[in-house]
């Protein structure tokens, strides 16, 4: 059980279904209350007379449903399970535009000679929307069902992180063939920012990480890049190296903050 109770302002705010409430805090809270009677006694004070009503006709609904409905012959197919645990539709459009993005600077880079690759410059960024949806309340229809279990959220966002990567890495590859730019360069910077996003989003909220990361990539590496008509120096051709120590330190750090997203914040 964590050491620290939430307040009782943030178990207003869980009860109440606050989106203000970011997914840090609504982890924290739900994984602490797993484990304490007191605060699971504070939590059902807080909920109104009309919020007890509608779980208690919900329940009743839900029973009738059940009880009506037949038990399903046969076991489910592994692909089945690894469709619901790995991925979920919200995912598609966004990994779409990437794909998307990804092409459009491909084929710009063909045409404006002696430009920088534009594939490159947004390669670190090309993760980072699929990651800030694959586990946010405003994204996924199923959100409230999902996050009812302790801490399914976490292990939701990394399963799913893993398969943003699988679909954005090949896309990469693909997009960046006919640049000339080692494939090392153009990953490598994919994945330290992702880890990034998944370190800083243990503070603020992955979706913020990811929009704050973006936002200072764009102001700071690749507006000036294209206006100056050459490559950054994060970005030369011997920078791999040292993009493949930040992502062993990110990825390490990630690792190690990942219960941050479990503890409580004071983001209220």
């Amino acid at each position: 059980m964590t050491t620290t109770h939430p307040t009782m302002s943030q178990i207003e705010r869980y009860a109440a279904g606050d989106p203000g409430l970011d997914e840090a805090s609504v982890w924290a809270v739900e994984v602490h209350l797993e484990d304490c009677g007191d605060c699971r006694a504070r939590l059902a004070g807080a909920t109104t007379v009309d919020t007890r009503t509608l779980i208690d006709r919900v329940a009743m609904n839900l029973d009738r449903e059940i009880a009506a409905t037949p038990v399903p012959a046969g076991r489910s197919r592994p692909w089945s399970v690894l469709r619901h645990r790995w991925f979920v539709g919200t995912l598609l459009p966004w990994l779409a535009m990437t794909a998307t993005v990804l092409a459009s600077a491909a084929l710009l880079g063909e045409l404006w000679a002696g430009r920088p690759s534009l594939v490159l410059l947004i390669a670190p960024l090309a993760p980072l929307p699929g990651v800030a949806v694959a586990w946010h309340r405003r994204a996924d229809p199923a959100w409230e069902l999902i996050a009812a279990t302790p801490a399914t959220g976490l292990t939701m966002l990394l399963r799913r992180t893993a398969a943003v990567l699988a679909f954005v890495i090949p896309a990469l590859a693909v997009a960046g063939a006919r640049t000339g730019v080692s494939l090392a360069l153009m990953l490598l910077p994919c994945l330290a920012f992702t880890a990034a996003t998944l370190l800083l989003g243990t503070l603020v909220g992955v979706r913020r990480a990811a929009i704050g990361l973006i936002a200072i990539w764009t102001l700071v590496v690749i507006a000036p890049s294209l206006a100056a008509a050459r490559l950054p120096v994060v970005l030369a051709a011997d920078s791999a190296g040292i993009w493949a120590l930040a992502t062993l330190l990110l990825t390490v750090m990630a690792l190690l903050r990942v219960n941050g997203l479990r503890r409580l914040t004071h983001h209220d």
